[in-house]
C-alpha cells in the first residue's frame, strides 16, 4: 500500500517538464513525465516515487494534509508520553 500526501506546486520548469513541490513544509523535485492533466503553479498533485501522478482539488488536499497534522501530532504526543514514562 502507499500512501501519497497532496503536494503543493511552487514552480514549474517546463524544460525539464518537472516542478519543485512543497509536501507539508518540505520541497522536493517531482518530474511531470506521467501526469495526463495541465497543472500549474499553485496546483495540489499526489507524488509517486518522484512523478507527480494526479492533480487534485484544493479543498480534498487541504482536507487530507489537516488529517495528516492531525496523525503527526498524536504520534508526537504518544512519543513525548511514552519518553517521560521512560
Amino acid at each position: 500500500m502507499c500512501l501519497s500526501i497532496p503536494s503543493k506546486i511552487k514552480s514549474i520548469d517546463k524544460e525539464m517538464n518537472s516542478c519543485i513541490v512543497d509536501t507539508m513544509g518540505v520541497e522536493r523535485s517531482a518530474s511531470l513525465d506521467l501526469i495526463d492533466q495541465e497543472v500549474q503553479i499553485g496546483d495540489y498533485v499526489l507524488i509517486h516515487i518522484g512523478f507527480a501522478m494526479n492533480k487534485i482539488d484544493e479543498f480534498d488536499a487541504l482536507e487530507s494534509l489537516k488529517v495528516y497534522q492531525e496523525i503527526i501530532d498524536k504520534m508526537e504526543e504518544k512519543e513525548r508520553l511514552e519518553s517521560q514514562n521512560a
